[in-house]
């Protein structure tokens, strides 16, 4: 794979990286305005526009665990480095999306469910799972002190939580809970008007190409930063 060798990594991430930065900026700020200009929902009013920071956070925080797991299959299994460091990088940006999707998730549900919190509901548990899978994986990186030791033992975490995603995604079809089927991917076409749809896709492209710019940034940073920890080493040893 073209980008596998971290050289070539750097130097093709190197023009696109401002490039992410200043599109997930643009697209923040045009998803930001439809979101306030799109009209009240008839039944929940302003405060269905949480909507349009909670589904983004909660997609991309799937998608980006998806991308860990994938990460750690290739590092556990071809011992690759620059995997590894994919997988580290994508943990904290995951975690505070599904933090961020917990969070507006309990703010949109109090005034439609009555409650902040559901512990019945299985679309609210699975994603707890997944944000403790998250704190899981970073949480054991940073317990070993041998990285190799480490990277092993957290990849193996991050390929047990795999087994998560699908619940999340299909909880609300293979259980009677609070929350409401798919609105966007049907084989009919989204359930939603243009005028909702449109604020909605927009700010799920602005987190998704937003998350990106952080992921190869961190990326580029950790590579950087073995490769000092290598030159350390090597002059501890000849010192």
């Amino acid at each position: 794979m073209f980008l596998a060798n971290p050289d070539r990594f750097l130097r093709f991430t190197r023009p696109l990286t401002p490039v992410l930065w200043g599109l997930a900026a643009v697209l923040l700020a045009v998803g930001t305005w439809l979101s306030f200009t799109a009209p009240e929902d008839y039944q929940q009013g302003d405060t269905a526009r949480i909507m349009f920071v909670h589904v983004p956070a909660a997609s991309v925080g799937l998608m980006i665990y998806a991308a860990l797991g994938v990460s750690s299959f290739f590092a556990l299994v071809f011992r690759h480095p620059l995997a590894d460091a994919a997988a580290r990088a994508a943990a904290l940006p995951g975690a505070a999306y599904t933090l961020l999707a917990l969070v507006t998730g309990s703010l949109w549900g109090r005034p439609m469910w009555g409650a902040w919190w559901a512990w019945g509901d299985a679309r609210l548990m699975s994603v707890l799972i997944l944000f403790l899978f998250y704190l899981g994986y970073m949480a054991l990186r940073a317990s070993i002190d041998d990285e190799a030791r480490a990277a092993r033992a957290a990849a193996v975490l991050g390929l047990v939580g795999l087994v998560n995603l699908p619940i999340v995604k299909f909880s609300v079809d293979w259980w009677n809970t609070l929350h409401q089927p798919a609105s966007l991917l049907r084989a009919d076409g989204p359930a939603m008007p243009t005028v909702f749809l449109a604020p909605l896709l927009t700010m799920m492209a602005a987190f998704g190409i937003f998350f990106l710019a952080v992921w190869i940034t961190s990326i580029r940073t950790e590579i950087v930063r073995r490769r000092v920890m290598t030159l350390r080493a090597r002059r501890a040893r000849e010192a």
